[in-house]
C-alpha cells in the first residue's frame, strides 16, 4: 500500500501518490464517503435540470472530457482523454483528437460521435434537446466527424470565435453515443448531421431522460470513460462509484467513493465521523460546528444567490417583479450571508470587485427594502408570493423569512415552499413564482467559471433562462461578450445592458454564494473549487489515510 504525508496544494497535483513517500506512514483507505450540495437525479448535467443538481460534483472523473474544471475554476487540459488544436483563426477552427486508447468501461471506444451528440443537444439548431445552455455550442458551424474515428474538426461561425472555447467538450459534457445508437439502432452521427427529424426527435427523447438515475438502473446505459464508473444507485439518492478497470489513465488512489446528496443528517455525520469530504453552500446545513478531527474552509463560489421569477403567474410582468424587489431586504440578505451584496447579472463568475459597478446605479433603489415603494408600485393591491427552493437548506429558509417580514408591510404575503423535486422544474410547472437558487437554478454553485458562458442563462432561448426573458438588446450584448476579450468592450456591453435589466428584472440578484468544505483530517488532495464541479474535480487524487 501506499504511504502518505501533508502536501501543499501546489504538490497535491503533480505527485505520484502511489509512490511511497520518505517520512510518512498510513495507507490509503478503500473507501470515501463525500456529501454534495443537491440531488443526483441523472447522469446528464447537460440537461436543464441535470445542471441544476450535484452531478457535476459527482461525475467529473466519471465522464471525463478535453479538460477539467481546476481549483480556481479555470480549464485545465486533460491530455489523457485528448488534445486540441487550433488550425484557423478566422474563422476559428479546432481540431479534437481523442486518445488512440480511450474506451468506455463497457469496451466500446471514445469516438468523435460523442462530441456530434454533445454539439447537437446543446446548439439549440435541433428540436427536442432539453438542454440547460448554448453557450459556445450555438457558435459552431459544424462538427467533421467520421463516424467512428477519435478526430473530429469544429468549426465556428465567422466571426464568432468563442473566447473561451476551452470550455467546450470538458468533463461531464460528453455523453456515450453508442448507449443511444444501441437503443435506436441508428448512426446517430449520421441522424444529426443529416438533420433527419424523425430520428432526431428520438435521439432527443432518450439524450433528455435514458440517463435517470434510480436504484435498480440498467449500468449498461451508465458507461464510464474516467476513473470511476457507476456501480449502483442506493435507496435515498446516494451513488457508488468503483474504479473503472478499463481507464486507460492514471489509476485512482481510492477504489470506491459514495457521493451522497446533502441531508438533515449532515451534522449527525460529521460528528460520528462517517462522512469524509462536505462540500456545501455555506449555511445550507445551519452553523455545521467543525469537529476537532475536521479541517473548514469557506470560499466564494462563481455562482450568485438570487431569486429568479417565474414566466407566468403574480411575477410574469416586471412591474410585479420591481415591487417584489422593493421590498426584498437584499442588504439585510447579504449581510447575513457574511458577504456584500451583488449586483452582477452577465459577469457573475467574475471576482465582486471587477463587477461591482455593473448596473450600480440602476441597482440603487433595490438595495435596502422600501416597502412603502413595494405597496405604491403594487396599487395597494394585496399580492400572494410563492417562493421555493431545494431543502432542507438553513440559509435560504432565513433568507425567505427575511422577504417574508419586510414584504409583508407592502401587502405581500410570502409562502415559503421547500421543494423535494428539481427547483428549474417546480418553477416552470407553476408550483411556485419565485425559485431561491443560485446560477440556473442550481443549489450549488451552478458556475462554469467562465461569466460569459454564465450569461447565457438571460440569453432568449436558453434551457436555464428559467425566467423566459428575451430581450434584443440584452441577446446582442451576451452574444458579443463571449467573443470579446477586449476589457474596455466588456465594460461597454455590460453598461449597456444592465439598466435593460433592472429594469425588465428578470431575476434579482442577492449575494455571492459562499461554498464550505469539510475535510477529514486524515485526507489528502482535497480542495476547494468554485464551480459547479465543485471539490470532485480531482476526485481520483483523494486518499484517506488510515
Amino acid at each position: 500500500m501506499a504511504s502518505w504525508c501533508r502536501l501543499g496544494m501546489a504538490g497535491l497535483l503533480v505527485a505520484a501518490f502511489a509512490s511511497t513517500l520518505s517520512g510518512c506512514s498510513g495507507s490509503a483507505a478503500a473507501r470515501i464517503d463525500y456529501v454534495v450540495d443537491g440531488p443526483l437525479s441523472t447522469y446528464n448535467t447537460n440537461t436543464t435540470v441535470g445542471a441544476a443538481s450535484a452531478g457535476a460534483q459527482a461525475f467529473a472523473r466519471t465522464l471525463t472530457g478535453f479538460g477539467y474544471h481546476g481549483p480556481d475554476g479555470q480549464v485545465v487540459a486533460d491530455r489523457d482523454f485528448g488534445t486540441v488544436s487550433v488550425v484557423g483563426g478566422s474563422p476559428l477552427v479546432l481540431d479534437y483528437q481523442i486518445a488512440d486508447n480511450a474506451v468506455y468501461s463497457d469496451g466500446k471506444p471514445v469516438t468523435c460521435d460523442d462530441l456530434v451528440l454533445t454539439w447537437a443537444a446543446q446548439s439549440g439548431r435541433f428540436p427536442g434537446f432539453e438542454a440547460a445552455t448554448q453557450a459556445g455550442y450555438i457558435d459552431i458551424a459544424n462538427v467533421e466527424c467520421i463516424p467512428g474515428q477519435k478526430k473530429a474538426r469544429v468549426s465556428f461561425v465567422p466571426d464568432r470565435g468563442v473566447v473561451d472555447y476551452n470550455q467546450l467538450f470538458t468533463a461531464t459534457s460528453l455523453l456515450p453515443s453508442h448507449v443511444i445508437a444501441d437503443q435506436l439502432n441508428v448512426d446517430v452521427t449520421a441522424a444529426l448531421l443529416s438533420n433527419n427529424g424523425r430520428v432526431v426527435e428520438q435521439i432527443a427523447r432518450l439524450w433528455n431522460t435514458t440517463w435517470d438515475l434510480k436504484p435498480g438502473l440498467d449500468l449498461k446505459r451508465f458507461p464510464s470513460s474516467g476513473p470511476y464508473r457507476i456501480e449502483s444507485v442506493l435507496d435515498g439518492g446516494a451513488v457508488v462509484l468503483v474504479a473503472n478497470d478499463r481507464w486507460w489513465g492514471p489509476k485512482p488512489i481510492t477504489k470506491r467513493i459514495t457521493v451522497w446528496p446533502q441531508g438533515p443528517d449532515i451534522q449527525d455525520r460529521v460528528n460520528n465521523r462517517s462522512v469524509d469530504v462536505v462540500d456545501v453552500a455555506t449555511g445550507s446545513s445551519g452553523a455545521l460546528p467543525t469537529p476537532d478531527n475536521y479541517e473548514r474552509s469557506e470560499a466564494p463560489s462563481g455562482g450568485i444567490e438570487q431569486l429568479i421569477f417565474a414566466p407566468q403567474g403574480p411575477m410574469a410582468q416586471p412591474k410585479a417583479r420591481r415591487a417584489f424587489a422593493l421590498c426584498t431586504p437584499r442588504d439585510t440578505i447579504a449581510h447575513d450571508a457574511g458577504v456584500p451584496i451583488a449586483n452582477s447579472r452577465l459577469q457573475p463568475a467574475t471576482d465582486d470587485a471587477v463587477s461591482a459597478g455593473e448596473g450600480a446605479a440602476e441597482a440603487g433603489p433595490f438595495g435596502r427594502a422600501d416597502p412603502a415603494a413595494a405597496r405604491e408600485a403594487l396599487g395597494g393591491a394585496p399580492q400572494p408570493v410563492r417562493i421555493g427552493y431545494r431543502g432542507p437548506n438553513a440559509r435560504l429558509a432565513v433568507t425567505v423569512g427575511a422577504i417574508t417580514k419586510s414584504c409583508a408591510a407592502a401587502g405581500i404575503t410570502v409562502e415559503n415552499v421547500t421543494l423535494d423535486t428539481p427547483g428549474p422544474q417546480a418553477l416552470r410547472d407553476g408550483k411556485i413564482d419565485v425559485l431561491l437558487a443560485s446560477t440556473g437554478g442550481a443549489t450549488g454553485s451552478g458556475s462554469t467559471g467562465s461569466s460569459a458562458m454564465d450569461a447565457y442563462a438571460l440569453h432568449t432561448g436558453n434551457g436555464n433562462n428559467l425566467s423566459g426573458y428575451s430581450n434584443p438588446q440584452v441577446d446582442s450584448a451576451i452574444g458579443a461578450l463571449a467573443v470579446s476579450a477586449d476589457p474596455a468592450e466588456r465594460v461597454r456591453l455590460l453598461g449597456q445592458a444592465a439598466p435593460i435589466l433592472w429594469g425588465d428584472m428578470p431575476t434579482l440578484p442577492l449575494y455571492r454564494q459562499q461554498r464550505t468544505l469539510l475535510v477529514s483530517k486524515k485526507m489528502y488532495a482535497v480542495g476547494t473549487n468554485p464551480t459547479r464541479w465543485g471539490a470532485g474535480w480531482n476526485m481520483d487524487r483523494w486518499a484517506l489515510v488510515e
